[in-house]
């Protein structure tokens, strides 16, 4: 059941869902916000909480409307596209051989069938992106694990519309947006300390900023970056 409250001139949809916390999210790209909240929970409890954080909304849905978007990608020729922060110029040849991408110089060359559709090419350079990142992210995991004592059981990587990753401490996986393989290196290197850092502290409370501190002390640096460059554009579905 979805419930709406005003909070002057924001509205924030209330769902209620079978949990224990009350969770509050801003998404993409207007920042709708959206609040779920145990079953039982009173509706003025719910606007309370809300109302204490009525600051940060408006701050999150500042930053969210200021951020630069990219145009939707359409897979022609010179368009460009992004690897590890630089940019290259989309070349497509056809030919009957495996699909295939590779750089060369400042291109990015998509090797497919004849006459295949936008959605394929897609396919095609996204699979590609997925294994760049995972190559990417695997050593740098193994090095974070040693300095800070952590284990990764598994790493998924898919595309996300409102977070750079995630992790779930109680069986120790941790997910990275495929997006991240368009941003620079440090980017990621700082979202995996980011998500490490939550197997040992779950939450963003103090303790997980002293960790961060302590690992990465230009953490905010790094996030401050990652938030500052251009996102994909996206069919916004909440």
């Amino acid at each position: 059941m979805v419930t709406q409250i005003q909070l002057g001139e924001v509205t924030a949809d209330v769902v209620f869902k079978d949990i224990k916390n009350i969770h509050l999210s801003v998404y993409p790209p207007a920042g709708k916000v959206r609040i779920s909240a145990p079953l039982r929970m009173d509706i003025d409890k719910i606007r309370i909480f809300a109302i204490s954080k009525l600051g940060w909304i408006k701050q999150q849905q500042k930053k969210l409307r200021e951020q630069e978007r990219e145009t939707p990608r359409e897979y022609l020729d010179r368009e460009s596209h992004y690897l590890w922060g630089k940019r290259y110029l989309l070349e497509i040849i056809e030919a009957d051989e495996v699909p295939s991408v590779e750089l060369k110089h400042k291109k990015m060359i998509l090797r497919v069938r004849p006459g295949v559709n936008e959605k394929k090419k897609q396919e095609v350079i996204d699979a590609w992106y997925r294994e760049q990142l995972r190559k990417a992210a695997l050593p740098l995991i193994a090095k974070w694990e040693k300095l800070m004592d952590v284990k990764v059981e598994r790493l998924l990587i898919r595309r996300m519309k409102t977070k750079w990753g995630s992790c779930n401490p109680k069986v120790g996986n941790i997910l990275l947006n495929t997006e991240l393989v368009k941003k620079p290196s440090e980017c990621l290197e700082y979202i995996i300390v980011h998500e490490l850092a939550h197997l040992l502290e779950p939450t963003h409370n103090a303790r997980f900023i002293n960790l961060m501190d302590k690992f990465m002390s230009k953490w905010q640096f790094y996030r401050g970056k990652l938030n500052q460059l251009p996102v994909s554009h996206e069919n916004w579905v909440y």
